[in-house]
This record gives structure tokens, C-alpha cells and sequence, in this order.
């Protein structure tokens, strides 16, 4: 595995991606020049869902992905490889221009659960989508335009001793002084239209820092959006080199995990499982024929972990210590935050060992609730086999968050080797009876 190659393709995907819309562009743009077909959902999909179809369709900021063996018909099981588009971050509101002593400021709301104090002091973005009065959609990014600034340590002496900011009074990012145009007027003139021409967006805030590997030896590597852009660029790179198995290959990316999901583009949504239905449908088979797909289906569910924080190590399990560089995790919850089970831990070890790669246990310390992802929310709706997987991060929810560079080419060397379903054969099931 070329470990810089791996990190520096990363560095530009996440470049290109300072929204979930410019995300989900990225792995359709990235696709289509590999000869992949751009499929739209309104479309009959007869004659082009086929055997040896290599397909992607977008749906606003999520985008789905997939590849269906020459062999294929209405039984072949599917393996999904399913992450999210979307980070936390600071929300445009819909009239977001005002100001207040001399300043021009933008409106915003806190979206999903970000550091608070890592948006501070950095010059950030806006990008997302621009939509016309005549339904147009535009993507949009700004560069550096923003700051959220802090209140100087002269009039504030107690910053240090506890700092808990305001959503509402003090996380509204300065745009410019107060003689220069308000943030919609140029967010009008980036799309050249009027600004009465805009009729509503969707955009958030990005560090505009580069990605950069740094530490003594290069081998840390610090970006805005790892998670979860490390699983999507993980999934559109096993993708890219796909060599198709015994199943349909599928990348499903999603928006919104970071609020719920539920949404149209969320994992909560109906578009990964209307998208498998109408696969099965293509193929020749019925209601019947697709849960007996389903039925021998696999999702691995992609997203970020924790890394031992090494100042902050009572936060985590003290029997389970998964480090940076000691490959990806495999992530466990007893009340099913997360959806690995026995089985599906038995089919990681396979797909590493296959892929000649490490990989970790992860649980959460009892006294500290972890996160969830959209593995659950996938088993629940598709009934499919589901197990968590991700790369682990330090300062996960930062504007900029932290990794080791030989973690994110491991989980794609894994997800390469799942989606192919190229690891050993399971040995059967083998029942003692007491």
C-alpha cells in the first residue's frame, strides 16, 4: 500500500469537498471519468441496471454507487459500503445579513455537534448550494470570507478558566467591515444573479486551512471533514479499483447523519433501499427474490472512531486502548449504537486478514454514552446483516480533526476487499449442545 499516495488523494478529495453537495459531486465526478453512467432517479431504469452495469445517482448531498457482476441475476446479494457526506459546522440562516460596531456579519446556526471553540479564530468558507427562483441549483464556496473571532483575554479574564460560548450571541462569524457588501449580496454575485434571484441555500461553514501530514516524521495527518470524508474517500477508492465478485458493489454516501438522518438524502430515508429493491427489480426478480437478496446481504457501515486521547485517557475503556496508526476499528455497543455482532465480527477478521491489514476493537467507556452512526438505522430499515467500522480520530467534531496517514489507505484496502467479496469463506456454523 503507497501510504502517501493513499494521503495525498485523501488531501484532495476532502479539498473538493467542503460540502456534503460538493462531496457527493466529487465521488459522481471521479466515477464518470472512470466510465461509470450517471443514472437518474425519475428515469426507467430498465436496460440500464444490467450485468456489468457501473452506475452512480445523486441526490442532493448524498450520492449512491454501484456495480453489478456480469453473472448477476434477481438473487445476487449485495455489499454495501455505507458512510455520510455531512460534518458539523456553523449553518447559513435564511437571512442571514446584519451587522453590528463597524461590522459586517452572516447569520448562522450550529448544525449537528461541533467543538464550539475550534471555530473560533480561523478564517472558514461557505459551501453548499445556491437555489434560483427557477429551481437552479448552484454549488457554491466561497473561500476564506468568515471568522468567528474571540473576545481579547483583556476583557475577558476568565476565558481561560471555563469557556462555554453563546450559540446565539457569540458564534455569528464576521464577514467584512461595515461599508462592504452583506453576505447575501455577495453570495449573489458569486453565482452571477441578482440577489432577488436567490431563492433559498444550504451552506456551511469549512476551514479553509489545507489538509497537511505533519509530526516529527510526517506521520500524522490533520484535515477539516475527517469525519466522515475518510469513509467516503475509503468506499469511492475500493470503488475505483473494483474488482467485481459475487455481489452488487454499493457505495451509499448520505447527508444529515450528523442531525438524525432522517431526510430525503439521510440513511433514515428510503433511497438506498428504493435503489436495492429497484436493482432486484432490473435483474428480473420480485418482492420474493429481493429479501432472499437481502437475506444474504452485508453493510458495513463506515464511519469515524476514537483514538486514545493521551491526556484525556480516562475517557476511554481501559481493557480496550485502540491506537492511531494501529488500523482501523471495529466498533462494538452493547444497546446496539453501534450494530456489529458476533457474525460480523467474525466477517471483519476475514476482510483484514484478506486485505493484510490491522484493525482494533472499540467500545466506549461505560460512564461516557458514545455516538451512533447509520449502521443501526440501515439493519433496522433493510433488515441486512450490518456490522461499524471507521478510522481513528483525535478531536473528532473540530473544525480540523486528526489521524494517523496509515489508517484511512487500510480501511480502503479493507472496503476494497468487502465490497469484492474476495475474503475466506465462512466455515459454517457449527452448534454444541450442552
Amino acid at each position: 500500500m503507497d501510504t502517501a499516495a493513499h494521503i495525498d488523494d485523501l488531501a484532495d478529495f476532502v479539498v473538493a469537498s467542503p460540502s456534503s453537495f460538493h462531496a457527493a459531486a466529487e465521488v459522481a465526478r471521479r466515477l464518470r471519468a472512470l466510465g461509470w453512467t450517471l443514472l437518474d432517479e425519475a428515469d426507467d431504469w430498465t436496460g440500464q441496471v444490467v450485468p456489468g452495469a457501473r452506475l452512480v445517482l445523486i441526490r442532493d448531498g448524498a450520492v449512491v454507487a454501484f456495480a453489478v457482476p456480469r453473472d448477476a441475476d434477481a438473487l445476487t446479494p449485495f455489499r454495501v459500503v455505507g458512510a455520510h457526506t455531512d460534518s458539523p459546522g456553523l449553518k447559513l440562516k435564511p437571512n442571514p445579513a446584519f451587522g453590528a460596531a463597524g461590522w459586517q456579519q452572516a447569520a448562522v446556526e450550529v448544525y449537528g455537534g461541533p467543538i464550539l471553540a475550534s471555530w473560533f479564530d480561523r478564517e472558514v468558507e461557505l459551501a453548499g448550494r445556491v437555489v434560483d427562483v427557477d429551481g437552479r441549483q448552484h454549488l457554491v464556496r466561497t473561500g476564506p470570507w468568515a471568522r468567528v473571532p474571540h473576545l481579547a483575554i483583556h476583557l475577558d479574564r476568565d476565558t481561560n478558566s471555563g469557556f462555554a460560548p453563546d450559540r446565539q450571541r457569540e458564534m455569528q462569524p464576521l464577514i467584512g467591515a461595515a461599508d462592504g457588501p452583506d453576505v447575501l449580496t455577495a453570495l449573489a454575485d458569486s453565482v452571477r444573479l441578482p440577489v432577488e434571484a436567490i431563492a433559498g441555500h444550504d451552506l456551511i461553514t469549512c476551514d479553509t486551512q489545507p489538509p497537511r501530514r505533519f509530526g516529527v516524521t510526517g506521520d500524522l495527518f490533520a484535515s477539516p471533514r475527517l469525519d466522515n470524508l475518510t469513509s467516503v474517500h475509503a468506499a469511492l477508492r475500493a470503488m475505483e479499483r473494483l474488482e467485481v465478485g459475487g455481489a452488487v458493489a454499493v457505495l451509499a454516501a448520505f447527508d444529515h447523519e450528523e442531525v438524525g438522518s432522517e431526510t430525503r438524502s439521510g440513511a433514515a430515508g428510503p433511497l438506498l433501499a428504493d435503489v436495492l429493491e429497484r436493482i432486484t427489480l432490473a435483474l428480473g426478480g420480485g418482492r420474493a427474490e429481493h429479501a432472499r437478496a437481502l437475506a444474504a446481504s452485508w453493510c458495513l457501515s463506515a464511519d469515524a472512531g476514537h483514538a486514545v486521547h493521551p491526556n484525556r485517557a480516562e475517557k476511554h475503556d481501559p481493557t480496550h486502548r485502540p491506537v492511531a496508526g494501529g488500523g482501523p476499528l471495529l466498533k462494538i455497543n452493547a444497546v446496539q449504537r453501534y450494530t456489529t455482532d458476533a457474525v460480523g465480527a467474525s466477517l471483519w477478521g476475514r476482510v483484514c486478514a484478506a486485505a493484510e491489514v490491522p484493525w482494533q476493537p472499540f467500545v466506549s467507556n461505560n460512564d461516557v454514552p458514545c455516538g451512533s452512526t447509520i449502521g443501526p438505522i440501515a439493519a433496522t430499515r433493510l433488515g441486512m446483516r450490518t456490522l461499524d467500522v471507521g478510522t481513528p480520530l483525535l478531536s473528532m467534531h473540530s473544525a480540523r480533526e486528526l489521524c494517523h496517514v496509515d489508517d484511512p489507505g487500510r480501511l480502503a484496502a479493507a472496503a476494497a476487499v468487502f465490497l469484492a467479496a474476495a475474503e475466506q469463506p465462512a466455515q459454517g456454523v457449527r452448534t454444541r449442545v450442552a
